[in-house]
């Protein structure tokens, strides 16, 4: 395991080598370029971004049939025999899949096909989610299963004590599993967050603006640092670990304290210039009354905010303070305006979803949103406002018990998927860079 560095810069080392037999020359080590059409030699960057998509999709064949022999791989990505092989064996050897039990042979003559598996014995990822108050820390394995998380409420909002707290988080989880070694951190918010730079570019909840997280978190870690916005977060792990594999498009609505939005296609997630896309904020929602900032009543991020929800349930007597769960208790407990409020609310949530969905058309819609996620009330009441004809295509989360640490760690893991051989050869120049 890799201990995380305390200090904040110049990290000291204290770190085992990886738990591969790969040396780093075979970390960058790369299968020869394949001749083009014409049979001249492919250049350089196309090679690269080959090589890079190809491993991609050989370790989606592991992680979504595995255990999976590898003429099975071959068949299900269009890949030669040879290139799969080479593939295989270059993330065995780095600890990322592994030979699983060959299937028992009866009869017949001949070696059994032995199947590969994905190795989630190794490697984990660190998840990273700030919300508006309180961080989740969670360690993740490369199935995207939450194997530990802790959740610290903010004693304040300022970048860098929210930032210093989560990477002691970490390495505290860490402490606690001496036997799994750190790829990467991932760290998710809502508002406006730019992917490229590592920067929450905006979150007027937070009142962060131009938070280097991704220099600040990896100075404190020693670990690369990936960083997006939890929408597209989420949208990445429904298509990785979630129900909406094999979808087409998927559009993701997050309602929390924050109201955002993320929209894929072909396991592509549309980012926008400066990662601005899916800013729904300020859309206006039919039937909404709330006043916004804007000048505007009924734009969606007011009108749907857990925060309004929790002002509402005041009002009413419902509940005090501003925890939406105590709402959600408050309604199991069969108070009928905490129902009444919760399924309001679901109703409004089906009616930006409709409209999202008339606008962009997905093949698959998911929700994150508290009463969506536990209360059948709730979404049926969203189905209603979004239609019979397309309520199938809508549901909610894949990860209502962990949902904000899998979005943390979804950023990680998504780049690991995209980039595994990459992913390993960061972390081995991270570990030089400590060692």
């Amino acid at each position: 395991m890799i201990a995380m560095p305390r200090a904040a810069t110049a990290p000291t080392p204290h770190a085992p080598p990886p738990p591969t037999s790969a040396s780093p020359a075979a970390l960058r080590a790369a299968p020869p370029s394949t001749p083009s059409a014409a049979g001249s030699a492919v250049p350089r960057a196309a090679d690269s971004d080959r090589r890079r998509t190809s491993a991609s999709v050989v370790l989606r064949s592991v992680l979504e049939h595995g255990p999976v022999a590898r003429s099975v791989i071959a068949r299900v990505t269009g890949l030669s025999p040879a290139s799969v092989t080479d593939y295989c064996a270059r993330f065995t050897g780095l600890g990322l899949i592994r030979e699983a039990e060959p299937p028992r042979r009866s009869k017949g003559a001949g070696r059994p096909h032995v199947p590969l598996d994905l190795d989630d014995s190794r490697f984990v990822v660190g998840g990273v989610h700030v919300a508006v108050p309180y961080t989740t820390v969670a360690l993740l394995d490369l199935r995207g299963r939450v194997l530990v998380e802790r959740r610290s409420k903010h004693a304040s909002t300022e970048p860098g004590p929210v930032l210093a707290k989560a990477a002691d988080e970490l390495r505290a989880l860490l402490d606690e599993m001496p036997g799994c070694r750190p790829l990467a951190v991932g760290f998710a918010a809502g508002g406006w967050v730019d992917r490229e730079s590592g920067t929450v570019v905006e979150h007027p909840l937070l009142g962060w603006r131009e938070v280097p997280v991704r220099e600040v978190l990896g100075g404190l870690t020693g670990l690369p640092v990936h960083v997006d916005g939890h929408a597209r977060a989420l949208v990445a792990a429904e298509q990785l670990f979630g129900r909406a594999r094999g979808s087409r498009s998927v559009l993701h609505l997050f309602v929390g304290n924050m109201v955002d939005a993320a929209f894929a296609t072909n396991d592509e997630v549309h980012h926008g210039p400066r990662s601005q896309a899916g800013s729904v904020a300020h859309l206006p929602l039919p039937g909404g009354t709330e006043p916004c900032d804007c000048g505007r009543v009924g734009c969606l991020q007011v009108e749907l905010s857990e925060l309004t929800l929790c002002r509402r349930a005041r009002e009413a007597g419902v509940v005090e303070g501003a925890n939406p769960m105590r709402v959600l208790a408050a309604a199991a407990d069969g108070d009928a305006t905490a129902v009444r409020l919760l399924v309001e609310r679901a109703r409004m949530v089906g009616r930006a979803a409709e409209l999202l969905l008339d606008v962009l058309n997905p093949e698959t819609v998911v929700v994150t949103e508290i009463g969506v996620i536990g209360r059948a009330d709730c979404l049926a009441a969203l189905h209603e406002a979004v239609g019979a004809g397309r309520a199938a295509a809508v549901r909610p989360t894949s990860f209502p018990d962990s949902v904000l640490a899998t979005a943390g760690g979804a950023v990680a893991l998504d780049v690991l998927f995209r980039d595994p051989l990459g992913s390993v050869e960061r972390l081995a120049h991270a570990s030089a860079g400590i060692g």
